[in-house]
């Protein structure tokens, strides 16, 4: 009896032992296939969600679903196969005869994009719809990529990864370090006062104050403004005049969402028509500024130096004459 009571354990033992090495062999046989897979791709890299993207081949047929991303593509070197609406009527991009147009940036359209057999697609990680297409891009096996862009700093790493696959780093130079240059040395002139500013976006149904979630913002930021939104973060829902007159801001700036001339109307049959507008600091003084689109409201990719230029010319005129 003494004999079984001993067996048993020895048995357990030996078959946990087993089952061990059995699990080790295949962690490791599962982690070299991951490594190996790795190795013999094109090109990896991580996208704005931290997910792995795998191109076992340089791209043939790329997609982007925004007029932004379409343009860094080609910034990079690359060629557009389809892309949406917006970069003819918002970007009016230069784009090749065999572009095909794949819907709308908030609506595109799946059918016209799998058609295509596209071997490579750029999405936008704040936009729904772009979102709700992941699944069917995994199951289709199509390598994509989710890109989120609010300053500088995230085009630039965007058109690093671009330009590593297009294998044309001299526009990451041209397109990227030069205009980082630019915006440094327009930093490095400036003696802040700490102006005050409120930053507007208006569209047709009305207007919001905007703060750090917009790369406008951020460039004032940048030039040591004080955005009064970060004070009072109700004009980020809707526009009191009586925060306003409260802060009396130096600079107001507007950028227009949709129709301009609709918007520029919302806010002058809106917040306007308030009798005490007309004595805002701002507005009396000359410096109540619509802000032009291609600069402060869509992304400006290359022309991200222009962008602080121009508004560092309006808050520092002494210095940038």
């Amino acid at each position: 009896m003494l004999k079984k009571i001993i067996q048993i354990p020895l048995l357990i033992l030996i078959l946990l032992t087993a089952m061990v090495a059995v699990s080790c062999s295949n962690s490791q046989a599962s982690s070299d296939e991951t490594k190996v897979s790795a190795e013999n791709m094109y090109y990896t890299f991580e996208d704005s969600f931290g997910n792995e993207v795998l191109l076992k081949e340089k791209p043939k047929k790329v997609i982007a679903l925004s007029g932004s991303y379409a343009e860094t593509w080609i910034l990079a070197g690359g060629d557009i196969a389809g892309t949406t609406d917006d970069s003819i009527s918002e970007r009016n991009i230069k784009l090749s005869e065999s572009t095909k147009i794949v819907g709308t940036i908030k609506d595109p359209n799946l059918e016209e994009i799998l058609s295509l057999s596209p071997d490579f697609i750029i999405l936008s990680s704040d936009i729904e719809s772009h979102l709700e297409l992941k699944d069917t891009l995994i199951k289709a096996n199509i390598p994509h990529a989710y890109f989120k862009i609010e300053q500088f700093e995230d085009y630039l790493i965007m058109l690093d990864i671009c330009t590593d696959i297009t294998g044309k780093k001299d526009l990451y130079e041209k397109n990227g370090l030069e205009v980082q240059n630019e915006i440094e040395t327009i930093k490095s002139k400036i003696i802040s006062s700490n102006p005050s500013v409120l930053f507007i976006r208006a569209y047709s149904g009305g207007a919001k104050a905007k703060d750090d979630d917009n790369f406008a913002c951020r460039i004032l930021d940048d030039l040591g403004t004080v955005n009064i939104a970060s004070k009072h973060q109700s004009l980020l829902e809707e526009l009191s005049m009586e925060e306003i007159i409260e802060e009396d801001p130096d600079y107001i700036f507007v950028t227009t969402m949709g129709n301009t001339e609709k918007a520029i109307e919302a806010m002058k049959s809106g917040i306007e028509k308030n009798p005490a507008w007309n004595n805002l600091s701002a507005v009396k003084n000359g410096r109540y500024i619509v802000l032009p689109k291609e600069l402060f409201h869509y992304k400006p990719n290359a022309k991200w130096g222009e962008s602080y230029e121009y508004m560092a010319k309006i808050i520092y005129p002494e210095i940038f004459k």
